[in-house]
């Protein structure tokens, strides 16, 4: 195609200029080479702040850019890969303190930044901002990560995405220098920080990868569905809430994949088991002008297709138990095991297992990322999947 298109403007020069040279010289000199990436270490920064010094500077609710270029660098270790799909657009680096979120804003960020690899981070002109408070009884904390200042207003940070604003502020350190982060281990829920205070300004276990012993399957999941993704997500008429608010015969909802792909839940919905699952959120639950509520089953329709219902892949939480504390386990529904069956002798609670992943707060509750199905083992070490 590219070849047409060359000799098609080829022959619209000639038609419209008379007889000329038919090619014109072709270069055979040498193009310059590009300059080879410069990796920093220490020497090349004056003061270096912790993670914790910087998040120190944030206070909910109130997202702050941080000063002027050079004044503020943090560096750590890189604690994460997007490889096989769970993390999206961002990667964690952790120090002594804890661990933060870089919203980088690309995808393939595991060519760049290796699991181990230190990297440096001249905050000096990012924001600094929350995900995932809630303020009341039943809220709790989210997670202070460092991003791009988001002019929407929507959220507290958003993605760096420009490649020049991604380079001047993400500095990488030798590759060939690579540690990778040995998880602290959580065998207790009284190790646990506090939901309702905790952040990595206060404990070093948020934002870090962390290994949690010995937990037990909950019998409970999260997931948000929408009738339709392009209209309004906050509207109780346009979600659909999987979870024992909505079906407490089964808290489950016969979820037993780490997450869903498409095709997954597309299988899911076809099955029925969602039929009696209301449309809506908290305790607003929209009907019909009979009185009787929306629910998935009555939006299947005769040909059972439930076209009422957005066919998408979905992020699942899947709820576990150390001790009597919840530990939510969520997974991407674009990750490349978010199809995997959860074993049955976990589901059934005859087994425990370890999980390791980043720690992080949700509204107050602790949530686990992990990095692939690897991070996943039976309490006696064994792999879940072999």
């Amino acid at each position: 195609m590219k070849k047409i298109l060359v000799y098609s403007a080829a022959l619209l020069v000639f038609a419209s200029c008379g007889l000329k040279e038919e090619f014109q010289p072709v270069f055979t000199g040498k193009y310059d080479n590009p300059s080879p990436y410069v990796y920093y270490d220490d020497s090349d920064f004056g003061k270096i702040s912790t993670i914790a010094e910087v998040c120190a500077q944030y206070e909910v609710g109130n997202p702050i850019l941080l000063g002027s270029k050079g004044e503020t660098i943090i560096k750590g270790r890189v604690s994460t890969t997007d490889q096989p799909g769970n993390f999206y657009k961002s990667f964690y680096i952790q120090d002594e303190t804890g661990g933060i979120e870089i919203k980088a804003g690309k995808n393939g960020l595991y060519n760049d930044y290796l699991e181990g690899q230190t990297v440096y981070i001249d905050c000096d002109g990012l924001t600094l901002g929350m995900y995932g408070y809630k303020d009341g009884s039943y809220g709790g904390m989210g997670m202070i990560q460092l991003g791009f200042n988001d002019p929407s207003g929507s959220y507290e940070t958003s993605y760096l995405e420009s490649p020049l604003i991604i380079d001047s502020h993400i500095l990488r350190g030798d590759p060939t220098d690579i540690k990778k982060v040995t998880p602290k281990v959580i065998s207790s829920a009284s190790d646990l920080p506090d939901g309702k205070s905790a952040t990595q300004v206060s404990s070093n276990l948020v934002g870090s990868l962390v290994t949690i012993q010995n937990i037990t399957y909950g019998k409970e999941v999260f997931v948000l569905l929408y009738l339709d993704s392009t209209k309004d997500k906050k509207a109780a008429t346009n979600r659909v809430f999987l979870s024992s608010s909505n079906n407490a015969a089964d808290p489950t909802c016969g979820i037993t994949t780490w997450a869903m792909s498409k095709s997954k839940m597309i299988e899911y919905i076809k099955s029925g088991v969602w039929d009696a699952c209301k449309v809506g959120s908290g305790s607003t639950y929209p009907t019909y002008e009979d009185g009787s509520y929306i629910t998935v089953g009555s939006l299947a329709g005769e040909d059972g297709t439930y076209s009422g219902i957005e066919k998408a892949a979905y992020s699942v939480t899947q709820y576990f138990k150390l001790g009597s504390k919840d530990i939510q386990i969520r997974t991407s529904g674009f990750s490349k095991f978010c199809d995997y069956e959860i074993p049955e002798d976990v589901l059934s609670g005859a087994k425990t297992i370890n999980v390791t992943g980043i720690f992080t707060f949700y509204q107050g509750g602790v949530q686990i990322t992990v990095n692939s199905l690897d991070d996943f083992t039976y309490s006696d070490g064994t792999p879940l999947y072999k």
